[in-house]
């Protein structure tokens, strides 16, 4: 994905076209269900091809410990697998496992040609060096995109792998085709895994991009600014209605749990809608897609494999 040079960089963002309200007031919901569906029929199809020429796609998991969230997350990639014709292995260890055990294992995934992607499940038992497991996974079957090779190569505008969720966010804005060049785009959140790779895919894109975080000061003077606004900080509902520019396009990255037990995201969707133009909903927005680019991810790494 190479960086984009244009004398339109620099239009300020009042001039952007952006998506407008729909009438009554209420955003138009971008819907991660359904645009997972249709993609990931359009990855069923190539995984076909695939086979059809003696490779089948696999994507190798690895859970160690009994996070009940990360088992959840394992089995809907396993089931993403299963229905999107990838061969699936997962790799279960307990939480005290020894840490040389799963970097044994990964090095033999290393070596199997069978295997066209590896993944990790974070977090890891605190025994873990997490950076250290990561690095150990190849960079040709690094499909979360977390190996520092993988970072470097999309902080020079030519990704092997797009990590996985600010992946799918730009399928998302490309399916409504937001507008991107000379936008104000603003993140609130600066992980490895969402925050600086969403800016670097922005930019890429020509947007103008501010990442905010928690050291930020005014964080509404930001947010307000932003035609287009990523929440990724983890933090239920911070940023509310008031803080989002009329017609704004809003993603809310955040999955949270709320004391009812009911999933939220970053965004006040109550009061976030009555003013954005496009918004993501909590859940059904981001969290699909996520799993559909890990899936195209391990589909890409696959079909590189055909001479």
């Amino acid at each position: 994905m190479k960086t984009e040079v244009s004398a339109q960089a620099n239009v300020s963002a009042a001039n952007v076209k952006q998506p407008q309200a729909a009438a009554g007031g209420t955003a138009r919901i971008l819907d991660g269900n359904a645009l997972s569906a249709k993609l990931r029929d359009q990855l069923a199809q190539r995984a076909a091809a695939l086979k059809a020429k003696g490779v089948t796609p696999c994507l190798a998991v690895i859970l160690v410990g009994e996070d009940p969230a990360s088992q959840v997350y394992v089995r809907n990639k396993v089931n993403g697998c299963e229905k999107t014709g990838i061969r699936s292995l997962k790799d279960v260890y307990p939480p005290d496992v020894d840490p040389k055990v799963v970097l044994d294992r990964i090095a033999e995934l290393n070596a199997d040609p069978g295997v066209h992607g590896i993944l990790v499940q974070l977090p890891l038992p605190k025994h873990f060096n997490s950076d250290a497991v990561l690095e150990a996974i190849s960079p040709e079957k690094d499909v979360d995109g977390f190996h520092a090779e993988n970072v470097g190569a999309l902080m020079q505008g030519n990704p092997r792998f797009i990590p996985c969720t600010p992946y799918g966010v730009m399928k998302m804005l490309e399916s409504e085709n937001v507008p991107l060049k000379g936008a104000e785009a603003v993140i609130v959140g600066r992980s490895n895994i969402v925050g600086k790779p969403m800016a670097m895919l922005l930019l890429s894109k020509s947007a103008t991009v501010t990442v905010c975080h928690s050291q930020s000061k005014e964080l509404a003077f930001h947010t307000r600014r932003a035609d287009i606004l990523v929440a990724a900080v983890g933090r239920a509902k911070m940023i509310t209605g008031d803080m989002i520019k009329p017609g704004a396009t809003v993603i809310d990255v955040g999955i949270n749990r709320q004391a009812d037990g009911k999933l939220c995201g970053d965004v006040d969707f109550e009061s976030a809608k009555d003013v954005a133009g496009v918004i993501t909903p909590v859940p059904g927005g981001v969290g699909p897609m996520t799993i559909t680019m890990l899936l195209t991810n391990t589909l890409e790494s696959a079909e590189r494999t055909v001479k």
